[in-house]
């Protein structure tokens, strides 16, 4: 597995634990719903920038986002 698709299971899994929307999340986060969805399926990579304000609106540390799927 590599980074970006770590990246995008962990947030996928987080956004879900808080049991919240791909767009409730964008629009906490002030990212486009769309951007989301493709993060959290491995076709983009997001920027240092946006997977921190991804964190903050999910309040979780951002190194949540990159730590080792088992």
């Amino acid at each position: 597995m590599n980074l970006k698709e770590r990246v995008g299971l962990n947030l996928q899994d987080a956004r879900r634990a808080k049991g919240i929307s791909q767009e409730e999340l964008a629009h906490r986060a002030s990212v486009n719903r769309g951007y989301v969805g493709k993060i959290e399926n491995a076709k983009y990579s997001a920027s240092l920038t946006t997977l921190e304000k991804i964190a903050q609106a999910l309040n979780i540390d951002p190194s949540e986002l990159l730590k080792p799927r088992n």
